[in-house]
């Protein structure tokens, strides 16, 4: 008997002990809660897995770039405890006005204000100046920054809480099918075969 049919019969015996022993818990309430938390997270995961599949495949998106200021004489210390300040007041050289920002990623000898899921602005440092880049991110770019974490604080907490929350779905999937007689087997190999497809594609 190959190895993976046996390695899952061994997985279907032991779920079936311990679901057969576990404590019923109450159906209806999980069923209810699962339901609803994929139902409020669904937008969230189509954002995720429709910009990670257009990125994959090579539409990774694009980011229209334009200087808006150049400098000779000025330059900016990434190490300083008044960065944020000290872009803002660039931006305002620059006649930037009516535009803020969260914070200042330092990338290199770049500084992009954040977040960069939306219109914002890139420092390109040299060490004979400086420039101001004004960046617009079309929707793919905007959407793989969403994905990267790279959004508005808001935006950042809700995905910790849909990280929570996704874990939870899928907890709660698998404890469902597992706890039901009549769906045990056919989840447990499924879950097999999924884990079993997981673990091979990494080596």
């Amino acid at each position: 008997m190959p190895w993976p049919i046996r390695l899952a019969r061994i997985a279907l015996a032991i779920t079936e002990q311990t679901f057969n022993r576990a404590p019923t818990m109450n159906r209806k309430l999980l069923v209810s809660i699962h339901m609803y938390l994929s139902a409020f997270f669904a937008p969230a995961v189509l954002l995720v897995a429709i910009s990670g599949g257009l990125y994959l495949v090579g539409i990774k998106g694009e980011v229209k770039q334009d200087v808006i200021y150049r400098s000779d004489d000025s330059t900016i210390d990434v190490n300083s405890s008044s960065l944020k300040a000290d872009v803002n007041a660039l931006l305002a050289t620059a006649g930037v006005n009516a535009y803020s920002f969260e914070y200042v990623k330092v990338k290199g000898g770049s500084l992009y204000t954040r977040p960069t899921s939306s219109d914002h602005y890139i420092v390109n440092l040299a060490s004979d100046g400086l420039e101001v880049v004004y960046a617009q991110p079309n929707l793919q770019s905007r959407m793989i920054e969403l994905h990267k974490g790279h959004g508005p604080t808001a935006f950042k907490t809700f995905q910790k809480a849909f990280a929570v929350g996704l874990v939870f779905i899928i907890l709660s999937g698998l404890w469902l099918g597992l706890s039901a007689t009549k769906l045990r087997r056919a989840t447990t190999l499924t879950v097999a075969a999924g884990a079993l497809t997981f673990i091979l594609l990494l080596v």
